[in-house]
């Protein structure tokens, strides 16, 4: 009979800083601001016949490489409905309901999401680290985001 096991992974150093606003609707958003984001993943996998399922290591430096693409950045939901992302120049123009508004590229990322909430960035960065681990034998992970303490949102995949 196959054993499984679930590695909690949640350390201190998993975090990103990033600048963002939630969209509301198509004539309401949040004022630009912050947040320190911690990022925590649980997966679960069988146990092998020396009684070690996965190297934690190969997990914490995958969590610290998607940490890292996100850290000090603006983050703008490329496929929100609500807003138009045009490149000009060295700058990316965000048209929102009556507001034009410029980031630097250099200092910005357009990611494929709908809106930059914990609940979009959890999914976003699961779908990342899915990827990084094609072919392992793992059973499930979960991707856990956090805005702040208390607020956090969590997304799951199973083959």
């Amino acid at each position: 009979m196959e054993r499984l096991t679930t590695l909690f992974i949640d350390k201190e150093s998993h975090k990103f800083s990033a600048a963002h606003y939630t969209i509301f609707s198509a004539t309401s958003r949040e004022r630009l601001h912050g947040h320190n984001y911690s990022v925590s993943a649980r997966i679960v996998a069988p146990v092998g016949i020396n009684g070690f399922s996965a190297d934690y290591n190969l997990y914490k430096n995958r969590l610290a490489s998607l940490c890292d693409s996100l850290d000090e950045y603006m983050l703008l939901a490329g496929n929100s409905p609500y807003q138009a992302v045009q490149e000009q120049g060295a700058c990316y123009r965000v048209s929102f309901d009556c507001d034009e508004m410029l980031f630097l590229k250099s200092d910005t990322q357009v990611l494929p999401l709908l809106n930059v909430t914990v609940e979009e960035l959890s999914y976003f960065l699961l779908q990342q680290l899915v990827a990084e681990c094609s072919g392992e034998d793992l059973r499930e992970i979960e991707l856990c985001v956090a805005s702040g303490e208390g607020q956090r949102a969590c997304s799951a995949w199973t083959p």
